[in-house]
């Protein structure tokens, strides 16, 4: 098992058994990512200044939040606020896991910017434990996809949208009140060139004049997905284009600007289906 103390979570973690592990990464982009299974370990009482979004995925989890014990079942999301006072502990004994994202404030507000035609404070959830299709499918997202610039944009949207939906103070959420279209043509055409690297949101900002999260939302409602699914399709179909060609799949790989060859094949299969090697085989 991996253990590795994550900077937002490891704060009031004890650690009781060898048997428990959990896993992060480092901050980037405004996420940190953090993965769990605990049956003995517990949280003491502390708290984050990022949002804590988890979906718990197997058993039970319990935690002591705003004065009462609250339980978490295997599909259910806790939504913990910047700055609430929590623990954490394993209901049952059989121990339960989770996957967890760490999110920035300020990440969460930009985006609801884009949404909303007035002004709109911080979603608060009220009720700490949801079923909520949004939030949950973002999260099985975020830890199943790449964590390209692109990705976690369109993450973020996503994110604050299932904030809105759970929180029953907000309206309803308005739709943007016009796409640019010509921005958004020129963000696509960019894209078309950009086959062989990752794109970062900043590029796509200076091009078109829009922030990330209102191209995110404008690029989906013109071309039905989001920047970075358009662009990883892109270099997906020149991975083909080479594949056939018989070249090696490392080189095909870095070609098509991933980091190594299990990245792409993993990339790969989930999109057609075939592993990459299998692929050229059928196609040869």
């Amino acid at each position: 098992m991996i253990e590795k103390h994550s900077k937002a979570s490891g704060a009031g973690l004890e650690r009781l058994c060898t048997q428990d592990w959990m896993q992060s990464t480092e901050t980037e982009y405004g996420i940190e990512f953090f993965e769990a299974w605990f049956q003995r370990s517990a949280y003491q009482k502390h708290r984050h200044d990022t949002y804590a979004l988890c979906l718990t995925t197997t058993g039970v989890q319990a935690f002591t939040y705003r004065g009462a014990t609250q339980i978490s079942l295997p599909g259910q999301v806790v939504v913990l606020h910047p700055d609430e006072l929590h623990d954490g502990y394993a209901a049952t004994q059989e121990g339960y896991g989770y996957r967890q994202l760490y999110v920035e404030p300020a990440l969460i507000f930009e985006a609801l910017q884009a949404m909303r035609p007035r002004h709109c404070s911080l979603p608060f959830v009220r009720t700490p434990v949801v079923m909520n299709r949004k939030l949950s499918a973002a999260i099985i997202a975020a830890f199943q996809g790449t964590r390209e610039p692109l990705a976690i944009d369109s993450i973020i949207v996503q994110l604050a949208e299932g904030l809105l939906e759970a929180d029953p103070s907000c309206q309803q959420i308005a739709q943007p009140r016009h796409l640019d279209v010509v921005a958004l043509k020129r963000a696509r055409q960019y894209l078309d060139t950009q086959k062989t690297r990752v794109v970062h949101s900043r590029e796509l900002e200076a091009i078109t004049g829009l922030t990330r999260y209102e191209l995110a939302r404008q690029f989906r409602q013109m071309c039905g997905t989001s920047p970075y699914r358009y662009l990883l399709m892109r270099r997906l179909n020149l991975a083909r284009e080479q594949l056939v060609q018989g070249r090696p799949l490392v080189d095909v790989a870095l070609e098509a600007g991933f980091a190594d060859q299990a990245h792409f094949s993993r990339m790969f299969k989930a999109t057609f289906g075939f592993t990459p090697a299998l692929y050229r085989t059928l196609s040869i």
